[in-house]
């Protein structure tokens, strides 16, 4: 498998929906608890919100590239099966999104453990009325439990990198964007479409083919 950061960018985007559900509240909270007389303006809160976001995410992206380097020179362990691995998460990711097969939400279990100790910092950060803070709540909530970000971490493991792993992440992160901002900008008609279970099958049948497509070509 070529690890395409195109491909990490794409799979942001067909992942919109699901975004919606887990990251939408907190974009929408930034928006309605802006101070009518604040001297940041809401644009600027809500960017910086998703720069804290997916600078947390290029940041675990770098730890867990950093464990495939190390899994991958000092245990042995070939890169080729963490990439069939990442294949066939990106499978089960359709299939969750799809809302056919929830395996990944024992997944999102494990990281409930992390996010215990994380989240009540986020009352430090609230409200929200500044870049400092939103900076902040953003790159606190990149660590929130979520199926659709820890499918995209394989990708980073099994790329044996630093720099690719945190890249990967980062062109990920930008594909959710433009489905949060959509949120916070209540784009109503937008936002409906991306919440049609007509929109999320076919994406989460994109995302299906496309790893069943990856695994071909790595067996």
């Amino acid at each position: 498998m070529n690890i395409d950061y195109f491909s990490a960018f794409v799979i942001g985007i067909l992942g919109s929906g699901h975004c919606l559900g887990m990251c939408g509240g907190i974009t929408s909270m930034l928006t309605s608890a802006l101070p009518k007389h604040s001297s940041y303006s809401k644009t600027l809160l809500i960017f910086s919100y998703n720069f804290g976001r997916i600078l947390s995410y290029t940041l675990i992206g770098a730890i867990v590239g950093f464990t495939g380097s190390v899994a991958a020179k000092n245990l042995g362990i070939p890169l080729a099966g963490l990439r069939i691995i990442s294949a066939l998460f990106l499978i089960f990711l359709g299939l969750y999104i799809g809302q056919w097969l929830m395996w990944l939400n024992k997944i999102e279990r494990l990281g409930k453990f992390i996010w215990q100790y994380l989240s009540p910092y986020s009352k430090h950060l609230i409200p929200v009325d500044s870049p400092q803070k939103a900076i902040g709540l953003g790159a606190l909530w990149g660590w929130l439990p979520c199926g659709l970000i820890y499918s995209m971490l394989t990708w980073s493991l099994a790329s044996g990198s630093v720099t690719t792993g945190a890249l990967i992440m980062t062109s990920f992160g930008l594909g959710t964007l433009p489905a949060l901002l959509i949120m916070s900008y209540s784009l109503i008609k937008a936002k409906t479409l991306l919440n049609h279970p007509f929109f999320r099958k076919t994406m989460a049948i994109s995302l299906i083919a496309y790893g069943i497509y990856t695994l071909y070509l790595l067996v």
